[in-house]
């Protein structure tokens, strides 16, 4: 059996320099304060690499970065957040020649509870070697490494005992890759060519699901323009959400433009109900839990939206009427009819969010109730921060959004499905669901999945996502008191 071992940190992945990631830890583990001071001591980390000190400026980042931080935290931002900026930044060349070996082995310097989650699942290694966080009795990390980085090749010995690795890829000039020694071959593959590996090539396996509130990656001039951003983006958030409460549905899409955002429309929205004709239902995609708002400012009306498990203070914020489901598919459905028959009704059938380009299944309970159905594609681009959120507080994600130089949404109406496209046509609610989820998927150019939002909530938060139902007062208290420590955190920014 034909084995490979490989460097992750300028191999797999085409980054060297695995500050970024330290930065990810400190900024979704912990607090932006641990976030703003690993950056403040970059300089440092990067002295001490130009004088050959690579190791203690890594064990300096690792310190940084977890000390005092719960391991059970450093786990789950190792599970819902670094995968997708490891798997956005894999050298493809590097990749097609790792993944045609039968047994794959990763080897970092980086605390292997950081790399292990993406390199078993999504780079469909066997195993990964790397250094091991030291954890007090109290769950902590200490910040400080067991064993040092010396053990990192006992260890590949140990595992292949007197078998050699038939490939070691690294980067021959770094001390990270002392294990290259250890293979019958060596190479970096930026310089390899073998058709072998061209025809046994599979791609890794795509990140649907991932969380954490940074669209980029904090290399040190993103995190520096981050920080530089935060205190003008919270009061420009704080304007843009007043100036909306304000203003009549009809005005926000013309006044958008003026406080640096942007609503596209394509297609034509059909006509308000009128008489005693039903309301229409709009089928969205769900990106955000600004869909239902954007969609009622395009059609310059306030249009109802289901809504599954967000919070009684989300409900209360918001600027168009609620309908709270149960999950008991009776009663839900008992809702959605009557809703209809006072007017129009928004419903995102995925039942939750997912940021990338994928659409999760589509729960078929809409098909049953109407024949009225207008399938709208929605989706949104933002340059900083995530809107959506599985293990954060969701009541900040319209927030995070306004908190965005310039958010831009995407409304795309299509035609209101046939007649014999529904269920009085004698097609089931599943057809129906699956066709609706097929049409805007092609709009979108994203793919269909068979996914649903219980899966969602258990990769990235380790639950089935249902929001339990505080007190308003609670809630209140719980907002003011996440303001105040915003407000604290970037005083001196803004003194």
């Amino acid at each position: 059996m034909e084995s490979a071992l490989s460097e992750l940190e300028g191999t797999l992945v085409k980054d060297p320099d695995p500050f970024s990631y330290f930065m990810l830890v400190a900024f979704e583990a912990s607090s932006i304060i641990r976030f703003a001071f690993l950056l403040i001591l970059w300089p440092v980390i990067r002295l001490l690499e130009i004088w050959g000190q690579r190791d203690a400026g890594l064990k300096l980042m690792i310190f940084v970065a977890t000390a005092g931080v719960p391991i059970s935290e450093i786990e789950a931002v190792a599970r819902a957040v670094l995968p997708k900026f490891y798997f956005d930044d894999i050298d493809m060349d590097a990749w097609k020649v790792f993944s045609s070996y039968d047994k794959r082995i990763v080897v970092t310097k980086t605390p292997r509870i950081m790399v292990e989650r993406f390199v078993k699942e999504h780079l469909r290694a066997d195993d990964v070697i790397g250094s091991e966080l030291s954890v007090n009795r109290f769950g902590w990390a200490t910040g400080f490494i067991k064993d040092g980085f010396d053990s990192i090749s006992d260890r590949v010995s140990e595992l292949f005992e007197d078998e050699q690795p038939s490939l070691g890829l690294g980067r021959t000039d770094y001390s990270g890759s002392e294990f290259l020694h250890l293979c019958k071959e060596q190479s970096h593959p930026r310089i390899t060519s073998n058709k072998k590996h061209d025809r046994q090539f599979i791609r890794p396996l795509p990140v649907i699901f991932h969380d954490g509130r940074l669209v980029k990656r904090p290399t040190p001039s993103t995190a520096l323009l981050i920080l530089l951003w935060i205190p003008l983006g919270i009061i420009l958030a704080a304007i843009r959400i007043v100036v909306g409460l304000m203003l009549p549905m009809k005005s926000i899409q013309r006044m958008a433009p003026l406080f640096g955002g942007k609503v596209m429309v394509k297609g034509k929205p059909p006509p308000p109900p009128s008489g005693s004709t039903s309301g229409v239902l709009f089928v969205c995609t769900h990106r955000t839990l600004m869909d239902p708002v954007v969609l009622s400012a395009v059609l310059h009306r306030r249009i109802p939206a289901v809504t599954y498990s967000i919070s009684r203070f989300t409900e209360i914020l918001s600027p168009i009427p609620t309908v709270r489901l149960t999950r008991i598919r009776d009663i839900d459905a008992e809702k959605i009819k009557q809703q209809l028959e006072k007017g129009d009704l928004v419903v995102c059938p995925e039942g939750t969010t997912c940021r990338e380009p994928f659409l999760l299944r589509f729960s078929k309970l809409f098909a049953e109730l109407t024949d009225r159905i207008v399938p709208v594609a929605m989706n949104y681009r933002v340059g900083f921060f995530h809107a959506t959120t599985a293990r954060g507080w969701k009541a900040l994600d319209p927030i995070f959004f306004f908190m965005n130089p310039r958010p831009i949404y995407e409304v795309t109406f299509l035609n209101q499905l046939p007649v014999e496209a529904t269920c009085s046509s004698g097609k089931s609610p599943h057809d129906v669901a699956n066709y609706v989820q097929r049409i805007l998927a092609a709009t979108l150019g994203f793919e269909c999945t068979n996914f649903t939002r219980r899966d969602k909530y258990r990769v990235l938060a380790g639950n089935d996502g249902i929001v339990s139902q505080t007190s308003t007062a609670e809630s209140l208290k719980k907002l003011m008191s996440g303001f105040k420590q915003v407000v604290g955190t970037f005083k001196p920014f803004i003194n």
